[in-house]
């Protein structure tokens, strides 16, 4: 270090009234490059036990804009957690310590089965929840989250872009937004408003998904929503962390620069906290806000009913769940209580609940009641939360979320990991710092309607034990036509029964081919309301309804229909109706020259005839061939 450096470090130093006897040589010599806040930054580290980070810095003149970098990259990952980076790596410590002993977080508490509301698809209850649910709709917000990319799924786009399903070839991001604008409007009917309410719409990104998403919303008009309308809340990483003292590991390719991974979807909380927009909706009036997440194709045909039961019932959380068969592989809603007084309602994984019951009394953990389901109905990741608490409860917390750390350690003596780690949280965490006085229940739809989440590629889903959901492209899609047969079979539709057939190695219940857009039937009262006389489908049709008002009356299909019409058009549409149809024609996932979307399903849609008919113009018109 020359004089003047040496000289110019020491009156910083006194300046700033450091002392830096136990400093890293290599930083003490460029301590001269920094501003007072990145000197700033810098005692936090050292503070923190992170002087691992400054060993191999190079002498000041040499990579200098890297050393910048690295102040910039620090500032940003202290000012996006709450509490910075010190809350980040105590927190670390403390979960890391409980990881080596072996703690189980669910230690001196007590599973009870919680309270919540069973509902069954087409019912009058259930038909009473809906109606009161759309009435709700236009004070509520919607939540996606939507960090994630398909590459799980064997699909390099982002997991939104993906189409539902192929017979129309609607994304997931277009499903969701034309939801949410049909119960807008479906509100706005119910409850005579002279003007429409609209719906605010924020989808949580990452760095991987953020430009990616947006380029969909602008190239797509954001499929009929007004941009005012939606929001897009990035989050950001979180530092990884080397070793059981939490020490931040560098990037093994930038000394200059720390590893980085996802910190998870529970970071929504946050980030809706520091945005200021949860004040905002309440000051015009809102009370709920819905979270879901990425590629469930059925969620919104569960959202009215359950909105409803957040309603009357006054949840202040209310968990969208499905029956769930004892020990089966998926979160079980569950009561906790402990013995000095906390309770809490709260997802205890499947591997987790079944020893908690075992050690609490019930020799045979998790089982079937009479029902035939567990008890503990499973969780589905999607959360309906009453505003007004929420934000008192993010107050106190600053949005941050009951974290976890899984290391992978290279042996049992767990003293060093294979790789770095971080820590995590997870959306459905939220109830865990709630006072037992929080109204918290859940809302349990059949399976069939309300889950069929894509996040398995090909040759997962094909491992995957029978009998099993394979949640993958294939499934999802099937479950998407499934669902809309039996509701149509619900409202005296005479449909056909399915086919077994494989797709990608994977036995799936083929279904006609029905699809509709929300706005022709977003509730089972309202697409009651527009079948009448005696309808049949059979198995090998396709039936795509495009419109609002199409009335489907003595209506015998025996192929393809597809029909569009605009707002102001009324079609009925009835007679037979026989073309050679649309077929599904089974590809290998493995042949390059098909896109992804139709190799990660195993079919493509061979479309050889179709009735196919546009009414662009007001008036009432007939479909009778």
């Amino acid at each position: 270090m020359t004089l003047a450096t040496a000289d110019s470090t020491a009156e910083i130093l006194s300046n700033l009234n450091i002392n830096a006897g136990d400093w890293p040589p290599n930083l003490l010599k460029n301590l001269h490059l920094l501003s007072p806040d990145q000197i700033e930054l810098v005692k936090l580290l050292l503070e923190m036990g992170q002087s691992d980070l400054f060993l191999h810095w190079a002498e000041p003149g040499v990579e200098d804009d890297q050393k910048k970098a690295f102040f910039a990259q620090v500032a940003k990952l202290n000012s996006s957690y709450p509490g910075g980076l010190a809350s980040y790596i105590k927190t670390a410590r403390e979960l890391l310590a409980d990881s080596k002993a072996g703690k189980n977080p669910y230690d001196g508490f007590k599973p009870l089965v919680p309270t919540g509301e069973i509902l069954f698809f087409g019912d009058d209850n259930f038909s009473k929840f809906e109606e009161a649910g759309v009435k709700e709709a236009q004070n509520a917000a919607f939540v996606l989250v939507a960090g994630g990319l398909g590459e799980r799924l064997g699909y390099n786009g982002i997991k939104v872009a993906l189409p539902a399903e192929t017979t129309t070839g609607t994304c997931f991001l277009q499903l969701y937004i034309e939801s949410i604008l049909a119960l807008q409007e479906a509100s706005s009917r119910l409850t005579q408003g002279a003007c429409q309410k609209e719906i605010p719409f924020v989808i949580m990104t990452s760095d991987d998904t953020h430009t990616r998403t947006l380029d969909l919303l602008e190239s797509n008009s954001y499929f009929g929503m007004k941009p005012t309308q939606v929001k897009l809340l990035k989050q950001e990483k979180v530092a990884c962390l080397n070793d059981n003292d939490a020490t931040l590991a560098l990037d093994p390719h930038n000394k200059y620069k720390i590893q980085t991974k996802p910190h998870g979807h529970g970071d929504v909380h946050s980030l809706l906290y520091s945005s200021g927009l949860l004040n905002i909706w309440h000051d015009t009036g809102l009370r709920w806000v819905l979270f879901f997440q990425d590629t469930n194709g059925l969620l919104f045909k569960a959202i009215p009913a359950s909105l409803g039961v957040s309603a009357t019932k006054q949840y202040h959380v209310n968990s969208l769940a499905v029956q769930r068969k004892a020990k089966e592989a998926i979160g079980g809603i569950t009561r906790l209580t402990h013995s000095d007084g906390r309770s809490m309602v709260i997802n205890v994984e499947y591997n987790q609940l079944d020893p908690l019951l075992r050690a609490s009394g019930h020799p045979d953990g998790d089982v079937n009641c009479e029902t035939g389901y567990s008890p503990f109905p499973g969780n589905i990741n999607q959360l309906i939360l009453e505003l007004g608490p929420y934000i008192e409860e993010l107050t106190k917390t600053g949005g941050a979320i009951k974290e976890f750390v899984n290391p992978k350690y290279k042996d049992a003596s767990k003293t060093s990991f294979k790789s770095s780690t971080r820590l995590e949280c997870m959306m459905q965490d939220y109830p865990k710092t709630l006072p037992p006085s929080a109204r918290v229940g859940f809302t349990v739809m059949d399976t069939w309607l309300a889950y069929a989440p894509v996040k398995n590629n090909p040759e997962d889903a094909a491992k995957v034990p029978k009998g099993n959901p394979y949640h993958s492209a294939t499934s999802g899609e099937m479950a998407i036509y499934r669902a809309n047969s039996l509701i149509l079979k619900k409202v005296g539709v005479q449909v056909d029964d399915p086919v077994q057939q494989v797709f990608n190695g994977q036995e799936v219940e083929v279904w006609p081919r029905v699809t509709w857009k929300p706005k022709w039937g977003l509730t089972f009262a309202e697409i009651k309301n527009k079948v009448s006389g005696s309808c049949s489908i059979s198995q090998r049709s396709t039936l795509a309804l495009k419109g609002r008002h199409i009335f489907l009356e003595d209506l015998s299909l025996d192929g393809a229909l597809i029909i569009k019409s605009v707002n102001d058009a009324e079609v009925k549409v009835g007679g037979s109706i026989k073309n050679q149809g649309w077929l599904l024609e089974s590809i290998d996932y493995k042949d390059t020259a098909i896109p992804e979307e139709l190799r990660i399903r195993g079919f493509k849609i061979n479309k050889i005839e179709q009735l196919e008919e546009t009414y662009c113009e007001a008036g009432k018109f007939t479909l009778k061939p």
